[in-house]
């Protein structure tokens, strides 16, 4: 039996297309909602759509429910902007004001986000790792290198800064060198953090990023994501590997991710288990 149409509300990056691409493999009807300034036009080229700004959430769930979307997945990168810079439509005026989530954090304003779509608007919300089981990331090494004593120390020191961001609703991401945190995971992305470490003078391969749920993720939206991306800007401020959750994290165009990281002598683990 084929699953129902999918709404597709389509952020940044990579994953949304994989999700296109799956239901173009499966025969699944869907529809794009783009984002301007967050999506990638290449997302949608060839492919149904209505480009519509984060702000106007009404035209949003209008342009679903006429396209007779019944499930929604929520996928890809969104740069959170501020309440001046989103000029709320009536719809997203009056979420904020029922919910109180406007000065939360991502996590809490999707957790509102999801609720309100499936107890307000009748729609079925899915995560992406429920359409892309094989996105998800299986515990252990995911390419050839594999993590010495030196890093998993450094892994350690991270995700348990890790853990105490997104307890906080700021982040999943952290980066620790030599057992001291370089880096945190603010609202500008992983990428930002990544481009603000340079490779250590004197230990040019060392230390780790490590991303990780939040204690309270909403596991339908915003799971920690690596790709291909992720790696390169990796190996670009010197890291010597990359340490994600298992099972809760999913890893964009895999085949490449791993090989990207073999190629560059650069180290790919999940881990599950790892307490603050």
């Amino acid at each position: 039996m084929m699953p129902p149409k999918l709404g597709i509300i389509a952020g940044g990056g990579g994953l949304p297309l994989e999700i296109i691409a799956e239901c173009r493999r499966t025969g699944r009807p869907f529809f794009v909602v783009a984002l301007l300034g967050h999506t990638d036009k290449e997302t949608v080229t060839g492919t149904a759509h209505k480009w519509v700004r984060l702000g106007a959430a009404g035209q949003i769930v209008q342009a679903l429910r006429r396209k007779k979307a019944v499930e929604i997945v929520l996928a890809g990168s969104v740069k959170r902007p501020s309440l001046l810079q989103l000029r709320p439509d009536f719809w997203a005026l009056k979420f904020f004001v029922r919910t109180g989530v406007a000065y939360r954090g991502d996590n809490g304003l999707l957790q509102a986000i999801v609720k309100t779509l499936e107890t307000r608007e009748g729609f079925q919300v899915v995560g992406a790792h429920t359409l892309l089981p094989g996105l998800l990331a299986d515990e252990g090494c995911l390419g050839k290198i594999e993590a010495d004593s030196r890093a998993l120390k450094d892994i350690r020191v991270a995700w348990a800064a890790a853990l105490k961001l997104g307890g906080r609703d700021v982040g999943q991401g952290a980066i620790a060198r030599h057992g001291a945190v370089l880096g945190l995971e603010g609202a500008s992305g992983t990428a930002a953090m990544l481009a603000a470490v340079e490779p250590d003078a004197v230990d040019p391969v060392s230390g780790v990023l490590v991303k990780v749920c939040k204690p309270d993720q909403e596991l339908r939206a915003d799971l920690p994501t690596i790709g291909p991306s992720t790696v390169s800007q990796a190996v670009r401020a010197g890291l010597a590997g990359i340490a994600i959750e298992a099972d809760k994290s999913l890893v964009l165009d895999k085949k490449r991710t791993i090989q990207t990281a073999d190629e560059a002598g650069l180290f790919i683990v999940a881990l599950k288990g790892l307490k603050e």
